[in-house]
């Protein structure tokens, strides 16, 4: 019998089974239901139903025969690694990297990189996500912090949970808001109809709360520095296109409004604050915007000369 331990660091108001269905490298739904029915799941040291909502700060350890042994390979990747000390790493990552593997997608994340550079890293994820407190989408630039042990691990986990963390994003999105600040409080779920995407729902939904404040407006567009209370999946991508306002360039939610041709959207995690594990003091990193960003705001402060 194989021993996986996952920490939820982030969660999206899913089954257990249907969660751990995606977690555990391409296991179907039913033989973790199998699994679960044997009592070889468990929740914070407890036994659940299929049905349990995953919620953040859960540690499920999971019994399973596994038909092979998965090893992740470290690979020379560059990383901009913004800080490090004995416990944390603060990395600022570019648009296009996934943080860490998954199903069909074993190579080239964050998480590679992570085993090349660096020389120590917590074990709380297991081997798919070593070290890692929380994420980034693939296409979301900016700093996350990365835990070197697993009493960082934890404490940062638990600052996360208590939403002591703060986490400040910069967006250019579609349409221009009347008011200068705002607070988006809507819960998110998974889409009813469609299971790869999120949305705002009162069904199998949690909490979720996104604060904005306008930097700039344009033409067609605004520029938002947004700061999560919450951190559902998708959070700020799904909260603005539920109030017409989707991220520029969002393959996913901004319904095919795209002037520019972007692949890829313009959100970059550009300040990241919390207590440091060790020092018990707050630390604080921000991060430029990307060059492709800056030059989108440039063509926009043009427009309007």
């Amino acid at each position: 019998m194989n021993i996986i331990e996952i920490y939820v660091d982030e969660d999206d108001g899913e089954r257990l089974d249907s969660y751990l269905a995606k977690e555990l490298n391409e296991v179907s739904r039913t033989f973790v239901q199998k699994l679960i029915k044997e009592g070889l799941v468990q929740v914070n040291e407890k036994a659940v139903k299929p049905s349990y909502i995953v919620e953040t700060g859960d540690y499920i350890r999971v019994e399973f025969p596994k038909p092979k042994e998965l090893e992740i390979m470290p690979e020379d990747i560059p990383l901009d690694i913004v800080f490090q000390d004995e416990d944390i790493v603060i990395i600022n990552k570019p648009q296009d990297m996934v943080v860490h593997p998954a199903p069909g997608n074993y190579s080239g994340t964050l998480v590679n990189g992570l085993l090349f550079h660096i020389d120590t890293l917590s074990s709380i994820n297991g081997i798919i996500r070593p070290g890692i407190v929380h994420r980034l989408d693939k296409d979301t630039s900016g700093l996350l912090v990365v835990a070197k042990n697993d009493f960082a691990h934890r404490f940062l986990s638990e600052e996360l949970k208590q939403r002591r963390m703060k986490r400040n994003y910069i967006a250019l999105v579609h349409g221009v808001l009347k008011k200068d600040e705002g607070t988006i409080d809507a819960p998110i779920g998974r889409h009813p109809k469609d299971r790869k995407k999120m949305a705002v729902t009162n069904k199998n939904s949690k909490e979720a709360i996104t604060h904005y404040k306008v930097l700039d407006r344009y033409d067609n567009y605004s520029l938002l520095e947004l700061s999560l209370e919450t951190g559902r999946t998708h959070q700020i991508r799904v909260h603005m296109a539920y109030i017409n306002c989707p991220i520029l360039g969002d393959p996913v939610y901004s319904r095919g409004k795209n002037e520019f041709g972007l692949d890829k959207q313009m959100l970059h995690a550009y300040r990241l604050g919390f207590i440091h594990p060790s020092t018990k003091e707050y630390v604080e990193f921000k991060s430029d915007l990307p060059p492709y960003f800056k030059k989108l705001i440039d063509v926009l402060e043009n427009r309007r000369k």
